[in-house]
């Protein structure tokens, strides 16, 4: 049950209201960011809600249960707000979010009416939609050990034990030709055999993209030289002189752990799990045949 102030509750009962909603937004970088639908800038519960974002929301849905609550909020992007390039950054993916009720006439009163996660954003020339998702929302997340063939470690996380800090599992390199939004030629990595980095990650260490990391979609050795391509774009356009870091890539066979890693006593994966065509196969007289078991 929320606690609403008892002056903000009399303001309510009197059936006319000096409302605005304020949003405030954490990213998980730990930058704070605020937002109000009202024309003038607000401070609530310590922070600066600005109003140039021109925010509106639409309807809050709410369901009994453990469904995902959802709603929308739209608005303008600029510099002093949400930027475009902090959205094609990813610093707002997942950033948790409070929505308050304000009275705007005396911002000290105001209730907190949910808490929520940004979802998909959608950007459009100069404005963006965003998602915003419920708490319950998490109940959606994987938890726990799922047993697959493959392993559930990351490569160079503490399950897994791998150095990424070893130079031969990381390579620094640089942008020297462009082959496309999302590709490039990159010098200073003919050391690494063919496909080490694909699956890897990517991190920018200069130019406009810096800081910025990618999954390595292929990474591939040609007459040419070495060919990069990500998952995805870069907020800014790729340059020819940019530097990168990119660490080795694991498609978590077992096979791979062995030959490339030589870790396959951290393999967190179970190889010999009977597969699907196991589980549907049938005795064959004889003993004769794939499906004889």
């Amino acid at each position: 049950m929320r606690a609403i102030p008892s002056a903000l509750q009399a303001k309510l009962n009197s059936g006319v209201t000096t409302l605005a909603r304020c949003w405030v937004v954490t990213r998980c970088d730990g930058v704070t960011m605020g937002f109000t639908d009202h024309d003038a800038d607000l401070t609530v519960a310590g922070t600066l809600c600005r109003a140039g974002a021109g925010l509106t929301s639409s309807e809050a849905t709410a369901r009994l249960g453990l469904q995902v609550d959802g709603a929308e909020i739209a608005g303008a992007l600029a510099d002093e707000s949400l930027a475009e390039a902090d959205l094609a950054a990813g610093h707002y993916d997942a950033a948790d979010v409070a929505v308050y009720l304000v009275d705007w006439s005396e911002p000290s009163l105001y209730v907190l009416l949910s808490k929520g996660v940004l979802g998909e954003v959608r950007r459009e020339g100069g404005a963006f939609t965003a998602e915003l998702r419920s708490l319950s929302h998490r109940l959606n997340e994987e938890s726990g050990r799922l047993y697959t063939a493959t392993c559930s470690a990351d490569l160079g996380d503490a399950r897994c034990g791998i150095d990424l800090d070893n130079p031969a599992h990381h390579g620094i390199g640089t942008l020297s030709a462009i082959a496309g939004s999302a590709a490039f030629r990159a010098s200073e990595l003919d050391a690494f055999a063919d496909g080490a980095f694909t699956g890897g990650k990517l991190t920018f260490l200069s130019g406009a993209n810096a800081t910025f990391a990618v999954e390595v979609k292929r990474h591939r050795r040609d007459a040419d030289g070495v060919l990069i391509e990500l998952w995805q774009q870069t907020p800014e356009p790729l340059a020819v002189g940019a530097a990168f870091r990119v660490n080795a890539g694991c498609d978590k066979r077992v096979a791979t752990c062995h030959d490339r890693f030589g870790n396959t006593v951290n393999f967190r994966g179970f190889p010999h799990i009977p597969g699907n065509d196991f589980v549907i196969s049938y005795p064959v007289p004889g003993g004769q045949g794939p499906e004889a078991g």
